[in-house]
């Protein structure tokens, strides 16, 4: 009745933001996101304890976290054939949390596959994809690792909306993703939230979901023949359309901050010098880079020398998987 599991977070090349139901997470549009490594997050749950306890980085979860978790646990009880009871659920990351840097997606799938394995439940990809969107609506991508597409799907109860591993971990090795701290801090506003004041206020939203739509067959053709500067240009043309959408909003909704521009205008300098160098960037101020691995020190001496805190060389990261050791 106890199992833990490990996830790392996914960066979307072709970004999701909106949902179409709230309660579900269904997107409006599909994605199309590569999974990370060395960045994780490492979740225990066991069923049988005295009460419901959700522990999340050192803290005990409150509000609308808590209930998220609680959500997943008691859809995994309902799937359950036996009496499963209040569980303990332990959650710990090694990487900075509601910085844009898709925490929420490695935890879920940490959790769903967890939660799942703890019930007794068999690995099922499709079936863990599904219960890690109803937690956060990326990490039905951060089950399997490589390059995952969310199909945005049609049906209203959400079962035909979940990711699809396009090319495994070992498709690409020489790809690069440098994460580039520019602040460590949460955001003020939270992605589900932004997502939510977008689509009410921004007379943009709707060009968005027709583009981002269309990106994500091109993305999956440029990553098959491994086009490192055509999905380079595609990367940052799909994020600064998804941030102009919700600076269009009303009030305006602006993730970025000074140093995130100050790297992003800085790459345009290094591509003429010969360093094949692009970003992406989720709801938050941290940039990622994409480049290769005969590129990666530039890359991060870049982000260094445009003042970022932290630095962080992530290669194609691989699916969940569970782990023996517990973390209670």
């Amino acid at each position: 009745m106890k199992a833990t599991a490990l996830a790392h977070p996914n960066i979307a090349l072709v970004k999701y933001w909106g949902k179409r139901d709230e309660a579900l997470i269904l997107p409006h549009q599909s994605s199309l996101s590569l999974t990370l490594s060395p960045m994780s997050v490492t979740t225990t749950v066991e069923f049988g304890a005295a009460s419901d306890q959700v522990e999340l980085n050192g803290h005990v979860a409150k509000g609308s976290e808590r209930e998220r978790v609680l959500r997943l646990l008691e859809t995994v009880r309902a799937q359950s054939r036996t009496a499963l009871g209040p569980a303990r659920m332990v959650s710990r990351g090694d990487f900075p949390m509601a910085a844009g840097l898709a925490s929420s997606a490695a935890g879920f799938a940490a959790l769903a596959v967890a939660a799942r394995a703890a019930a007794g439940l068999p690995r099922d990809t499709r079936a863990e994809s599904i219960l890690a969107r109803l937690g956060s609506g990326s990490a039905c991508r951060s089950v399997q690792g490589g390059f995952c597409e969310w199909q945005r799907g049609e049906r209203a109860d959400g079962e035909d909306s979940f990711a699809v591993q396009r090319f495994d971990v070992s498709h690409w090795p020489e790809l690069r993703m440098v994460v580039a701290v520019v602040d460590r801090g949460e955001k003020d506003v939270k992605s589900r939230d932004g997502m939510k004041h977008t689509i009410e206020t921004s007379p943009y939203y709707p060009a968005w979901v027709k583009d981002a739509e269309a990106e994500v067959p091109v993305a999956r053709e440029l990553i098959a023949r491994k086009d490192l500067q055509a999905l380079g240009e595609l990367c940052e043309r799909n994020a600064w359309r998804m941030h102009c959408t919700s600076l269009a909003a009303d009030p305006p909704l602006c993730y970025l901050e000074a140093g995130t521009l100050g790297l992003i205008q800085h790459l345009r300098e290094a591509r003429k010098k010969g360093v094949p160098v692009w970003f992406t960037l989720d709801a938050g101020p941290n940039p990622v880079l994409l480049t290769d691995a005969a590129h990666e020190v530039a890359a991060e001496a870049l982000a260094r020398a445009c003042g970022a805190l932290d630095v962080i060389r992530c290669v194609p990261g691989g699916d969940a998987e569970l782990k023996q050791e517990h973390l209670f």
